[in-house]
């Protein structure tokens, strides 16, 4: 005979009981394309949806179509309930009694009724669930960004350094073939090769942007002047380009602790960007730029919000990589957003991007107020005004790999009264001080068999007196050991490509 107690029913009271303290929502009712009724909703149903205790169940209408934030998607939800006859936490955006949206998981069962389907379903609010895994997710995406530009960072520190050695040859024979009597098409040419060879080095610098931190000259800065400056730079094209702005900027916004010129750099990229997206989209445009402070997380927030296009969701994810750029052929190089990305990421903030198909985007840049102290930078004397020529028998070692730019440095050098000898690496270098001494070492960084820094090491062991006479130019260094060395050396250092007139300044002031 079985037993009676697995044979028994619930008492209906057990059930209402569970029905009323369930910290879940329970929903039965019946659904259709058009419309939704309730038989039944328990009161953590109404508490999730944010209606009073008192308020009757069949008020209680979740899957109604404007409880949806996408009306879309009630379309899928009915007819998978239709088709499968049952679902398991299903995940819905929908709105609460005061609008607000939610995220909610669904398991249910359904069957056919006259009215549409009738369903029973268990409901659970898991908006805090999405919005831990939303904050994992782009955590991931800003750790994967991360390692793209170390990844790039480490190729372009061995490009920079081939680029600049060229460049800076260059331009040293450019600028001094410039000083002497040449025709006017001569000279035409030498100014050309001087203004494209500094075009090439712009290159290389806005590579390094990214690629490795820089030195810094920070302050603290009213972002809202920045802005104004900057939009003051781009009032004629966007006034021919009927490109209409609106500023929306906070008054009393805290000082941030910045690079201003990088700041602008940041904000120029953002504003060009989206006059372009307006312009090609219908050849106009308004452009609101706002700023306000969150006192929450104590940052300055800038918006720049356009009405173009807007940004496809499939790009988001890749605007802030490297060389990815939407624009035609020889229209962009896909590396002004990274730039900006490593900008702001060096300031200790953020940049995001939020745009729906059609309705524009929105560029945001978080800054935080306050900052850990940076070092001073480096102070540089200001700029004779006279080229007078160096003591008669002032001495200097030109110590440079590269034979062409050695060659243009030591002439350069001759030129302007020294006696210049040459050494192709650090031990060709020491060798050289075993025969003399020298007024002035101009030394490159990286080179074979002894590179600068340990070159250095060994004359400050042996001769203190002579390492301080060390000049270094290097075109790595940003963000690497050779900052580390030359911080710690006190050496003064000028980066490739060089002015010939800024070489010659430095040389000048260390041998008086």
């Amino acid at each position: 005979m079985p037993d009676p107690q697995l044979t028994s029913s619930a008492p209906p009271e057990a059930f209402a009981r569970l029905f009323e303290s369930v910290h879940e929502g329970v929903y039965i009712g019946t659904v259709s394309e058009t419309s939704a009724l309730t038989l039944s909703a328990n009161p953590f149903l109404k508490l999730m949806f944010g209606y009073a205790a008192e308020t009757p169940q069949e008020d209680v209408r979740p899957f109604e179509l404007e409880r949806f934030v996408d009306p879309q998607a009630r379309d899928g939800f009915v007819e998978r309930l239709r088709r499968d006859g049952a679902i398991t936490d299903y995940l819905l955006r929908l709105r609460r009694a005061d609008r607000s949206a939610m995220w909610v998981e669904v398991t249910a069962h359904a069957e056919p009724s006259a009215d549409g389907i009738r369903v029973e379903a268990l409901m659970r609010d898991v908006s805090e669930r999405k919005r831990l895994e939303d904050q994992a997710r782009d955590l991931y995406h800003q750790l994967l960004q991360a390692e793209k530009l170390a990844a790039l960072g480490q190729t372009i520190s061995g490009v920079a350094h081939e680029l600049n050695n060229p460049l800076a040859t260059i331009l040293t024979w450019a600028e001094r073939l410039a000083q002497r009597s040449v025709d006017e098409q001569t000279k035409r040419g030498l100014e050309t090769i001087l203004s494209e060879s500094e075009r090439a080095a712009k290159i290389v610098r806005n590579l390094l942007t990214f690629a490795r931190k820089r030195h810094t000259t920070r302050a603290m800065v009213n972002l809202n002047q920045v802005v104004r400056e900057t939009l003051a730079l781009r009032s004629y094209e966007q006034r021919i380009s009927n490109i209409n702005i609106l500023e929306a900027l906070a008054s009393g916004l805290p000082e941030v602790f910045s690079d201003p010129h990088q700041v602008q750099q940041v904000l120029l990229n953002l504003i060009i960007n989206a006059e372009q997206a307006m312009l090609g989209a219908h050849g106009r445009g308004t452009l609101i730029v706002r700023t306000w402070h969150d006192a929450d997380r104590d940052a300055v927030i800038l918006e720049v919000n356009d009405d173009g296009p807007g940004v496809p969701d499939d790009v988001q994810p890749k605007i802030f990589d490297p060389f990815f750029t939407t624009k035609e052929v020889g229209k962009g190089t896909g590396l002004g957003l990274t730039v900006a990305y490593a900008i702001v990421q060096e300031h200790g903030g953020r940049i995001t991007v939020k745009s729906e198909p059609g309705r524009g985007a929105s560029f945001y840049v978080e800054l935080p107020v306050g900052a850990g102290p940076l070092k001073p930078p480096i102070a540089r004397a200001p700029e004779r005004a006279g080229k007078g020529d160096v003591r008669v028998g002032t001495a200097a070692l030109v110590v440079e790999d590269e034979v062409a730019l050695g060659a243009a440095v030591a002439e350069a050098l001759a030129d302007a009264g020294f006696l210049v000898d040459r050494a192709s690496d650090g031990q060709e270098a020491l060798e050289r001080l075993k025969e003399r001494p020298y007024d002035l070492i101009v030394c490159d960084l990286k080179m074979p068999r002894l590179d600068g820094s340990a070159f250095y090491r060994e004359l400050a062991a042996n001769d203190p007196a002579m390492a301080r006479r060390v000049l270094f130019v290097t075109g790595d260094v940003a963000g690497t050991d050779a900052e580390r060395f030359l911080e710690e050396s006190g050496c003064r250092w000028l980066a490739k490509p060089f002015r010939l007139k800024d070489l010659l300044r430095v040389c000048r002031e260390m041998v008086e």
